[in-house]
């Protein structure tokens, strides 16, 4: 697995400029092209680069899996027409709601979907839809931001420190691996704080040496 402690834009926060998938990343326009080409050999996907109602907050508007990538109703018509080429690959959705900070509130992978308890079921079903998974309502250590404050992929999840032992016995029944970890130096945003899949992951630079390994713990086979 890749490990890349890095900035984007001169923030430790990555994951609110960047989302991903097995095979695709999201990054905000923004982004240098010298960080795009570390962010494709980190995570070994295709490189997008969008902005989600004009915003670079790429990271906190989206999220996606290998089957479908939504996105909030407010994103222009034009922006979502930047992706119509993958349409023939992945299911493209928007959701209305007043959640609309999807990469917040929502931690998928390619099987499920661990989601805010308070969406309501007609968005909670766009979800499911859009993503293909099954759905999961959940509160993490006192947060319904599940995507904002942990890390989810295909192999493993990274919960904040402040998650309950049964939490944690919960997330050991949905992925193998499971670790708890803060990052940026004892922050729980650990997803705010992180953009990863299967292949690597890249923190904020703040982020130290012991939360970086407590992550790859969650994270590796």
């Amino acid at each position: 697995m890749n490990l890349l402690k890095r900035n984007i834009n001169g923030n430790s926060y990555v994951g609110a400029f960047s989302s991903s998938s097995e095979d695709i990343t999201l990054i905000s326009r923004g982004v240098s092209t010298k960080d795009e080409s570390i962010i494709r050999e980190t995570l070994g996907t295709d490189i997008f680069r969008i902005s989600v109602s004009g915003s670079n907050l790429v990271g906190i508007y989206t999220v996606l899996n290998s089957n479908g990538i939504l996105f909030p109703e407010m994103t222009y018509t034009e922006e979502l027409k930047e992706l119509n080429h993958l349409k023939d690959k992945l299911r493209i959705g928007t959701l209305k709601s007043d959640m609309n900070a999807l990469g917040n509130n929502i931690l998928a992978n390619d099987k499920v979907a661990i989601i805010n308890p308070n969406f309501q079921r007609a968005e909670s079903d766009v979800i499911a839809d859009v993503l293909d998974v099954e759905i999961i309502r959940m509160a993490i250590g006192g947060y319904e931001t599940v995507g904002a404050n942990n890390i989810l992929t295909n192999k493993g999840m990274v919960l904040n420190n402040f998650a309950s032992e049964r939490e944690l016995e919960e997330a050991k029944s949905i992925v193998k691996n499971v670790s708890q970890s803060t990052a940026n130096l004892g922050s729980v945003f650990v997803g705010l704080a992180s953009v990863a899949n299967t292949k690597g992951i890249i923190v904020g630079e703040d982020t130290t040496g012991f939360e970086l390994a407590r992550m790859e713990e969650g994270l590796s086979e």
